[in-house]
Order: structure tokens, then C-alpha cells, then sequence
């Protein structure tokens, strides 16, 4: 007998770093029921996202497309709903579907969820404690911890569920992201440890572009009062200061990510309880990744690899062998393609990612990419980021600062000027010394800049016209 087309649970929280997981090798904390899907299947690590921010990740992973293609560039550039998305495909072709948690893709009209046989979402952001929810377009407060609610809510959905036909699930968490307001059972969690400093805390952010000591998004001096949730202790030393907030900061964060990885427990106990586990796919991510104190920052949207990388861990029992571990490389834009060549369907010819399946059983594909495209476009708003982008091999990484909002929604006009950077990854794995002016780097820059190009024209963007005069 054929094996039945598989259910799908795909598990994202908001802002979880993979360096934040055991499974990955944390320094910092414990998630032991993460740690279950990467045991009972692969752990991927080089998987990385187009575009470090959250609603353009959110749209690549649903539509299968880069920002430029699908709209959602910025976060104030919302999705139209009536494009085509993964979830979509799977409803037309029996599947029940449903999203519960964040969405942050917009709401209203062409914006709410659209493809799913039931959605109840967070406006924006959402509240951790007493959230609204728009519960199939109508407003709702639930009283409790929103982690909690959104688990509850997946399951109670499964619970009246058609049991004959099979199902995709997306289970969005909003932790563990800003501000970090845990639970009451872990509210002390760690309260009697320090948490290792990462090895970049105190980057000076020489030897590199300007943009990197212009972001704003430093421990030391950029947090609001609704983060630290308590005034600093006085007659602190700039160091003391630092450390102080280093320590307010990941203990909130990492209370918040063990309560997520509580509730990732319970969702796996009922698919063991209800007999599912053996025909459920079950991913675990985060729509991008995030500085721990790395650089000496916290935050995403830089092209760095603590903000590139997406943790990305997958089981299905039938297919997927237990423990395994891949290095190859795979984006978001990957994603749903290959929920659909699960689920049996064909992806449409629009779609720019490709199915990762092979490499779930240890085949490399002819062909299968070895570098990949980035483009972060909401120049300075928020945290003072540069519009950039670049291309990532498995050995170098080479970074273009455009610095121009180009008219993008909630992007600053406001040019600065561009710069490079390129780092040895294997060299400087932390990437702390830009090599770009290095003439021993010459021919190395000179072929990523003809990737670069290769790429654009392949996933069809554009240079920006700064770029244009050097190319040759």
C-alpha cells in the first residue's frame, strides 16, 4: 500500500535565533522538545533566509518568490492575498489547512489570510499576555499567555478536523520576539546565572563598513524601557552597564523561547497520542535569525550570519532517517516547493525556489545551488539599517551597502554611500575584518561580483544604479 500523502505541521516562532537552540549546540540554554524533531529527523545547517525581517520572510515562505516578485519588501509593504501560496495549492487539492498565531502580512481586504479553511491571527506584532486575535476576520480577546493560546487554539483545530483527509497546519508563535515578556512559570527562570557573553559582544566595528557602526540596535545604548522592564542600576561602568543590560535582555528572550519549546512539547504528545506522528511531517523554524549579543547587538535585518541563518529542523518518520544532519545549502524560498511535492502537487512555474526533498534523503541533486541572493531594502527605518545586498557561498560571503531607500514603503530617503564588504567565512567565521580592499582577495571579489549579477538575473531584480559603472 502507498504511503498516504503526509500531513503537514510546519512550527514557526518569531525571532529564534538557531545559536538559541540546543540541538544546534547552544552555549545559553536547553530546548529539549525542539531537540525531539531534530532527533527523530534532520537538522539543517546552512539554511538561510532572503531577506532578514519578518513579513518578507513570512511572504517567501508562503508564495515561493523573492520580495521583489511577491511585494512584501518592507514590513509596511502587506501581502495581497490573491496571489498564490502553498496553502492555497494544498486546499484545492484536498488538504485542510489552517494558520493560527502571527500573520504580520497585513489584515483586511486583500490582506487577511486567504487559502486557509480556518486562520486566527495576531494583529501586527501581538501581545503576549491577553492578546486580540482576528478570528476569521472577527476581533477577539483571549485572556492568558499567547504562546499558550495559539498552541491550544492548533490543537482544539486538529481536534475537529476531518480525520480522512489530510491536513497542513501552520502553528506561528509570536515569541520569543520584542519585548520579550515571558510567562509566569519561567518568569525566574535563570535568575541565579549569568548567561555566557558571546565571543563579538564588544566589536568595536572597525575593519568593516560604516553601515555596521551606524546600525542602531546596540545593547548597550539603544534598548527602550519596555525591554530592560526595570531602570539600570546606578553608578554602573560603561562595561558594568553592558553587562547589566546583556543579562535583562537574554534571560527575557530565552524565558520566552522555553516556553515556546514547552509548547512544541505538547503539540508532539498529541501527535504521538492521537497515532499522527508516523504520517506528519513536522518542521520547527523561525522566520529569520537574530543577534544575541552578537556584534554587540541585538535584532536581525543585516546580512550577517547570525541574522541570515534559519534554524530548520524537519521529521517525518517514513522518510526522513532519524538524527541525520545536512550542510547543504537551502533557503526559504525553498519551502514550498517542497510541501508540495510532498502533498504530490506540482509547483507553479512561478515559484523560484525548488524542492529540498532529495536532500531529506541524502542525495545532492545535479545542479542543487551552492550560493545564494539576499536583498534587504528597508533602508534606516527602524534600527538604522543600510539597504543591502549580496550573495553567499559556502566559503565567502561579498556584500553590496547601496544605502538608498528607492521609494520602498517605510524605507528613509535619505542616500548614504555605498560600500563593500566581503569576509572569508572559513578565515573569519565571525566576521569581524572586511577583506574587500585586500588585493589577495582581487580574483575572489571579481567572481562573486559575477555571481552576484548571475543571481539578480536569474531570480530577476536589479542592480542598483550605483553598481552599474563597475560592473566590468
Amino acid at each position: 500500500m502507498p504511503n498516504p500523502r503526509p500531513n503537514i505541521l510546519f512550527i514557526m516562532s518569531d525571532d529564534h535565533a538557531s545559536h538559541a537552540m540546543s540541538c544546534y549546540g547552544s552555549r545559553i540554554n536547553q530546548t529539549p522538545n525542539v531537540d525531539r524533531i531534530a532527533k527523530g529527523g534532520m537538522r539543517f545547517d546552512n539554511c538561510f533566509c532572503t531577506n532578514s525581517i519578518c513579513g518578507p520572510s513570512r511572504a517567501t515562505i508562503l508564495s515561493g518568490t523573492y520580495n521583489h516578485v511577491n511585494g512584501v519588501t518592507t514590513l509596511t509593504s502587506p501581502m495581497d492575498n490573491r496571489q498564490t501560496t502553498f496553502p492555497k495549492l494544498l486546499q484545492g487539492e484536498g488538504y485542510q489547512t489552517a494558520v493560527i498565531g502571527k500573520w504580520h502580512l497585513g489584515h483586511g481586504g486583500m490582506h487577511d489570510p486567504t487559502g486557509f479553511d480556518y486562520w486566527t491571527v495576531l494583529p501586527g506584532q501581538g501581545l503576549y499576555h491577553n492578546p486580540i486575535f482576528y478570528d476569521m476576520g472577527h476581533e477577539t480577546t483571549v485572556e492568558g499567555y499567547v504562546t499558550d493560546i495559539i498552541t491550544d487554539r492548533c490543537m482544539e483545530w486538529l481536534d475537529n478536523r476531518d480525520p480522512n483527509k489530510p491536513f497542513c497546519l501552520l502553528c506561528h508563535h509570536k515569541a520569543p520576539h520584542r519585548p520579550w515578556e515571558p510567562d509566569e512559570k519561567h518568569a525566574d527562570l535563570y535568575e541565579d546565572i549569568d548567561i555566557p557573553e558571546p565571543p563579538t559582544m564588544w566589536d568595536d566595528y572597525s575593519n568593516r563598513a560604516s553601515a555596521a557602526r551606524e546600525a542602531k540596535m546596540r545593547i548597550d545604548r539603544d534598548f527602550r524601557p519596555q525591554d530592560l522592564k526595570q531602570p539600570v542600576p546606578e553608578g554602573l561602568s560603561p562595561e558594568q552597564d553592558k553587562r547589566w543590560k546583556y543579562q535583562r535582555y537574554i534571560k527575557d528572550y530565552l524565558r520566552c523561547v522555553a516556553s515556546v519549546d514547552d509548547n512544541v512539547g505538547r503539540l508532539l504528545d498529541y501527535l504521538d497520542e492521537k497515532g499522527l506522528a508516523e504520517d506528519t511531517i513536522v518542521i520547527y523554524t523561525s522566520d529569520q535569525g537574530f543577534f544575541l549579543g552578537d556584534h554587540g547587538w541585538y535584532d536581525k535585518r543585516f546580512m550577517y550570519e547570525e541574522s541570515l541563518r534559519m534554524p530548520f529542523i524537519i521529521r517525518y518518520p517514513r522518510e526522513i532517517e532519524a538524527g541525520t544532519v545536512c550542510s547543504d545549502m537551502m533557503l526559504n524560498v525553498d519551502f514550498a516547493p517542497t510541501f508540495l511535492d510532498y502533498a504530490g502537487i506540482e509547483a507553479p512555474r512561478e515559484f523560484q525556489g525548488c524542492s529540498f526533498r532529495p536532500l531529506l534523503t541524502g542525495d545532492f541533486p545535479e545542479g542543487w545551488q551552492t550560493t545564494m541572493y539576499y536583498r534587504y531594502w528597508m533602508h534606516l527605518a527602524h534600527h538604522n539599517v543600510y539597504a543591502h545586498y549580496g550573495v553567499r557561498t559556502l566559503q565567502h560571503k561579498l556584500i553590496y551597502y547601496y544605502a538608498d531607500g528607492l521609494g520602498q514603503p517605510g524605507a528613509v530617503d535619505d542616500p548614504r554611500p555605498p560600500e563593500w564588504e566581503l569576509f572569508d567565512l572559513e578565515q573569519d567565521p565571525h566576521e569581524m575584518k572586511n577583506v574587500y580592499d585586500d588585493p589577495a582577495y582581487a580574483d575572489v571579489v571579481k567572481g562573486l561580483k559575477a555571481e552576484l549579477h548571475r543571481l539578480q538575473k536569474e531570480v530577476g531584480d536589479e542592480s542598483h544604479p550605483s553598481e552599474l559603472p563597475i560592473r566590468d
